[in-house]
């Protein structure tokens, strides 16, 4: 059973759908830290000054002030509202690279060129 097992992960493994996935991931980290540096380099400051300055990350709020021997214990929201900012502008990148995706797919579709493939492999049967 265990040869079986390792033969079929092999086979899983060496398909090209994992390789593209593999390569897909290391695009959308590539990807999110680009996003990630557009919301705090650029849009964050920006919104900072339309809001009187405040920079986001510094937003919280103290539950638990110091002491001596303490830190203080700050729930930050600021970093929440950033974060959340970063997930809509992947989110909504990644929706728009789909759309554009999908459009040339069912472009190439319209044109016959995504048909003619599966006949070649039926006659070659």
């Amino acid at each position: 059973m265990k040869s079986k097992t390792l033969q079929e992960f092999k086979e899983f493994a060496l398909k090209g759908n994992v390789v593209d996935m593999a390569v897909g991931v290391v695009i959308g980290a590539a990807f999110g830290k680009i996003v990630t540096s557009l919301v705090n380099d650029i849009i964050m400051p920006c919104l900072g000054v339309l809001i009187g300055g405040v920079h986001f990350s510094d937003l919280s709020i103290v539950l638990k002030k110091a002491t001596e021997t303490n830190p203080a214990v700050t729930l930050n929201y600021g970093n929440f509202i950033q974060v959340t900012i970063d997930f809509l502008i992947i989110a909504f990148s990644i929706f728009l690279v789909i759309k554009v995706f999908n459009k040339m797919t069912h472009i190439r579709k319209k044109n016959g060129e995504g048909a003619t493939a599966p006949a070649e492999e039926k006659k070659s049967e």
